[in-house]
């Protein structure tokens, strides 16, 4: 009995093994493709991205040509300013024998009038009291000293818990005029904000600017103690709206205070 050995036909290829599928010797390809083909995929794909990439760029610097230092291009707001106060509470609730609970609204008033202080301000133009501060033409503004001492009793230079620890807290309002049927001391005098704060030209032209202020002390007396007050601060001036009903916090601002002992 005889066995035929088996021998490869002539001319047949050997099979396929699982590793050319990574590189095959006899092609040369790798992940089935040769290195002409890969190169100029990579180089298409270069160029496709590269371009996406130059016509963003483009765009963007485009763009940006069209915009103004100084103004935004687009106000979606009405001219009127809103208000703001601070301590930056609508609730301000405190016991004036205790410390602790009127602390946090005295050290938030103590850092924000921080850049107030006459030693800040000192290095700001004194500018003409009731004339606006136009300066269209110049590149960089001046800018006006709004000295912290012009809030006098709510500057805490003097009495540094602002009036908290006397029961009588000051409250900073940023804008014209703040109005309610209390006994009120406005500072500066009568809660007015003279012209030549005005105008603003934006963060790059007028780079130190700071918002000119009005504190309100309280001057509640006994009877208003342990009582909710609700205190209605507005914005008054020509063209200036604060009784708009679509929007409510158009040129005025609501905050509550409770003061205990």
């Amino acid at each position: 009995m005889s066995k035929n050995s088996e021998k490869p036909e002539e001319g047949k290829e050997p099979e396929s093994s699982w590793k050319d599928v990574i590189y095959n010797p006899r092609t040369g390809e790798f992940f089935g493709r040769t290195a002409r083909n890969w190169g100029l995929i990579l180089l298409f794909y270069l160029v496709f991205y590269g371009f996406l990439t130059a016509m963003f760029v483009f765009t963007m610097w485009a763009m940006l040509q069209t915009l103004n230092d100084d103004a935004p291009k687009y106000r979606d707001r009405v001219a009127s300013p809103g208000l703001a106060i601070r301590p930056n509470s609508l609730n301000i609730v405190f016991n004036r024998s205790e410390p602790l609970q009127y602390g946090q609204y005295v050290q938030h008033l103590e850092s924000f009038l921080h850049q107030y202080n006459d030693s800040e301000q000192a290095k700001n133009d004194l500018c003409m009291v009731g004339q606006y501060s136009e300066q269209d033409e110049e590149p960089q503004k001046k800018v006006c000293q709004f000295r912290r001492s012009l809030l006098q009793d709510c500057s805490g230079i003097e009495d540094t818990t602002f009036g908290y620890a006397q029961g009588q807290p000051c409250v900073i309002v940023k804008m014209n005029r703040s109005e309610k049927p209390l006994q009120m001391q406005y500072f500066p005098h009568e809660g007015t904000i003279d012209r030549m704060y005005f105008p603003y030209y934006g963060k790059k032209a007028h780079e130190g600017y700071v918002q000119p202020l009005v504190a309100v002390k309280l001057l509640l007396k006994k009877e208003d103690y342990n009582s909710e007050l609700i205190v209605e601060c507005m914005v008054e001036g020509s063209n200036l709206k604060n009784n708009d009903e679509r929007d409510k916090f158009l040129g005025r601002i609501t905050f509550r205070v409770l003061v205990t002992e």
